[in-house]
């Protein structure tokens, strides 16, 4: 894609420094820290209505949302406090999917992105996230459905869990492993063929911050798996 919509590229002048400032109608400045990752798939996205989540000590749950110039029919760019908890984030992020989702004027073209700091190029990359079905909990009324994916799932394959808690504790299928260790672990399943043939869930702790979740997100993005899909619902657990 050419750069040569201006607003993007104000937008990107904005955002290449990891700090944004921000001044609203009330007149008072805001900041934002965004989550750093080391590679973006996604380098630019125009045609963008902005949505910022703040940290507030003074707002329920210490968020803060604001929406600035936004329209449904266009893609939705959400600008994430990296220190924020999930269970601060993610309800504020439900509100505007749903939000999109039952505007009358809701383009089925237009996608969701979070933006990041991307440290190669330090600049803007983006992580989307226009599939992503958030569920509050794991409990019997969550039904991990695989008839929604393409994979058929029967006694020579598997449905992969992966759960992701503090301190970078990772567990696949009830098997420990951690950060630096959990995508080699899940190519090598892969490999195997017979190891990793279905979906792969991901389940996060609620007590992650942004930054916890953008880092795994990120590096399960450049994991190309052969036998298995991961799934776009995923699951917020406390």
């Amino acid at each position: 894609m050419h750069k040569d919509n201006g607003e993007f590229k104000l937008i990107q002048m904005r955002f290449v420094i990891v700090l944004l400032l921000l001044s609203f109608s009330c007149g008072k400045e805001k900041s934002i820290q965004l989550p750093e990752i080391s590679h973006s798939n996604i380098q630019e996205v125009k045609d963008v209505a902005t949505a910022y989540i703040f940290y507030d000590e003074n707002k329920k749950d210490s968020v803060d949302l604001k929406r600035k110039n936004f329209a449904n029919s266009t893609n939705l760019l959400v600008n994430v406090d990296k220190h924020l908890l999930l269970r601060q984030v993610i309800p504020a992020i439900q509100s505007l999917q749903k939000k999109k989702q039952e505007s009358l004027h809701n383009n089925e073209t237009s996608k969701n992105f979070y933006s990041c700091h991307d440290t190669s190029v330090k600049e803007l990359g983006f992580i989307d996230f226009t599939d992503v079905v958030y569920h509050n909990g794991i409990d019997g009324n969550i039904v991990e459905n695989q008839d929604l994916y393409d994979v058929q799932i029967d006694e020579t394959n598997h449905i992969l869990s992966l759960v992701f808690k503090e301190n970078d504790s990772i567990t696949i299928n009830s098997a420990h492993s951690t950060k630096d260790e959990f995508v080699g672990r899940l190519k090598y399943m892969d490999s195997l063929q017979d190891k990793i043939m279905g979906i792969v869930y991901l389940k996060f702790d609620e007590n992650l911050t942004f930054q916890d979740y953008i880092t795994y997100k990120s590096l399960l993005s450049k994991l190309k798996l052969e036998h298995a899909i991961i799934s776009n619902d995923e699951y917020i657990f406390n």
